[in-house]
């Protein structure tokens, strides 16, 4: 086989799910709080993916005004049964405080999850139907006797108790989304705690539970158990972890778990799962928590390996594996002369996209209205697409004239409202047009830092930025110059990780890049966007 270089989806594509469907593989994984929801791929081969849809794209099917950075969308489950695709997800209301241990204070949530199918993978997928709230990270099981069954991990807010409650299962009525019959806790997970993620396979008479456990950080693992009964009791993988890097801190991809598998049409097993390509030196993921393929084995004993079994992640995949150094780069130049946002791209939270930005007004720009304050959890306007390597170039131009302090517009580099570096035209008390940037950190002694202001000229202005893994520089030029000029200062990109951050807030999604404009006047002024150019580099 042609090798194949993990991750194969590159940037925050956390928590897979994965399908065949004849000879067509489907990808589900999360997006938290961007819009659309949940991002679908498609494969034939295993190693080259394809977007193909964002289900969740009504605000019938989901709003997420006012939800915290980090919920929204968590882990959907995508399955075929009946003649249908079927998604279960979970839109989480409320987070609270994150703690590290597994039992704690009160801890309350609120997790929603929703059950929503279409007959197309890239075809109108129905409205929501809710299930239930008990936990999150729900799954459809389609047993072979045609019963469906709902599982989900059970959180438990209860202070002296172990949040992660174990995996329920409850039977499911595929026509209407009903719920049959009584809620059955059927796996307190193992030692190593955390237990999520859930997923149930069939075969040769045994019952396969996988989950995830052990956190999402670097102690996280694929667990196995396996029953002859449904309903348990389930016996743990005599091996332990079917699949880790928690043993070995040095991995390539750190961070493995929250698994599923599939089966080729020969019968080979695959597993996709979420993992982490820390900074060589930072120790951070700013590129989030990504998805990764390798091929298992179904041992003499019944039970499931890595091909090795060693449980260990791969990072290169096929004959020539080890002569592979690196994947193709993306270098994506967007013109905007189309009327729908190029499909990388994606906003924060609202249903109404019409509200913050339009590719019609101005044709040939994306035009952005100024909303809310850049972090706002209800309409801010940002459009942005993910960061998938470690060294990148973007660059955009803008047309924009403000007159008010209270309005700004740029390009910036975004991870949530707490961590953000933000290159952004606005005017000074005069009146006077200046530059600067503004950093938001993850630091309680310093929670903001802006450069001093630049003064620039009337007219369209070349924005410009260069990320060397934990290095960011900003650059800009006006229309009329031929050469860019250096915003002063150094920059850390590795405050847009995971690890990076202020204590008790949740850190799930990724770093991206793109542009934003706010208007904290209310007028809704303008910022018109040329192009957008995002460019890959090696190392």
């Amino acid at each position: 086989m042609t090798p194949i270089l993990n991750p194969i989806l590159r940037g925050f594509n956390p928590d897979p799910s994965i399908v065949r469907v004849g000879a067509d593989y489907y990808v589900a994984t999360s997006t938290f709080e961007w819009y659309p929801g949940v991002q679908i791929h498609h494969s034939r081969d295993l190693k080259n993916w394809r977007l193909v849809t964002r289900p969740l794209r009504r605000a019938s099917q989901l709003d997420m005004r006012g939800n915290p950075d980090s919920c929204g969308v968590w882990a959907p489950d995508i399955s075929h049964a009946g003649g249908r695709f079927h998604l279960i997800y979970t839109d989480v209301k409320r987070y609270g405080r994150t703690t590290q241990r597994d039992r704690s204070e009160v801890s309350l949530r609120d997790f929603h999850n929703y059950w929503v199918w279409s007959d197309t993978i890239d075809g109108d997928w129905s409205d929501p139907v809710h299930l239930n709230s008990s936990g999150f990270d729900p799954a459809l099981f389609h047993d072979d006797d045609g019963r469906s069954w709902l599982l989900n991990m059970l959180w438990d807010h209860r202070p002296g108790h172990r949040r992660f409650g174990g995996i329920v299962i409850q039977e499911m009525d595929l026509r209407s989304g009903r719920l049959i019959g009584e809620r059955r806790k059927i796996f307190d997970g193992s030692d190593l705690g955390f237990t999520e993620g859930p997923h149930l396979y069939k075969r040769d008479g045994w019952y396969h539970m996988l989950v995830a456990e052990g956190g999402t950080g670097r102690g996280h693992a694929v667990v196995m158990a396996r029953s002859r009964s449904l309903f348990g009791p389930y016996d743990l993988h005599p091996d332990g972890p079917v699949l880790t890097a928690r043993d070995s801190p040095t991995s390539a991809l750190t961070r493995a778990g929250h698994g599923d598998v599939v089966e080729t049409p020969e019968g080979d097993p695959w597993m996709v799962y979420l993992c982490g390509r820390p900074l060589p030196m930072a120790d951070c993921c700013i590129l989030g928590r990504e998805t990764a393929i390798q091929p298992m084995r179904w041992c003499d004993d019944g039970w499931l390996r890595t091909l090795d079994g060693s449980g260990a992640p791969v990072e290169a995949i096929g004959d020539q594996a080890k002569d592979v150094k690196s994947c193709a780069l993306v270098d994506d130049r967007e013109d905007f002369d189309a009327d729908v946002l190029p499909p990388a791209f994606q906003w924060l939270r609202t249903p109404f996209p019409e509200q913050i930005f339009s590719l019609a007004q101005r044709p040939g720009h994306l035009r952005l209205f100024g909303r809310e304050s850049v972090g706002s959890q209800f309409t801010q306007s940002l459009v942005a697409r993910r960061q998938g390597e470690w060294r990148f170039t973007a660059e955009t131009v803008m047309d924009f004239k403000p007159h008010s302090f209270q309005q700004s517009a740029g390009l910036i580099h975004y991870y949530n409202s707490t961590k953000f570096h933000y290159l952004h035209v606005t005017t000074d008390d005069h009146g006077s047009l200046i530059l600067q940037v503004l950093s938001v950190l993850p630091d309680e002694s310093r929670a903001s830092a802006c450069t001093a202001p630049i003064a620039i000229g009337v007219g369209p202005i070349h924005l410009r930025l260069e990320v060397d893994h934990a290095a960011m520089h900003f650059f800009y030029r006006m229309a009329t110059d031929d050469a860019w000029t250096a915003v002063p200062g150094d920059f850390d990109a590795s405050i847009l990780s995971d690890e990076a951050t202020l204590p008790y807030l949740p850190n799930f999604t990724g770093a991206f890049v793109g542009v934003a404009s706010q208007d904290m006047a209310g007028q809704g002024i303008v910022a018109d966007f040329d192009y957008f150019h995002y460019a890959e580099r090696v190392g």
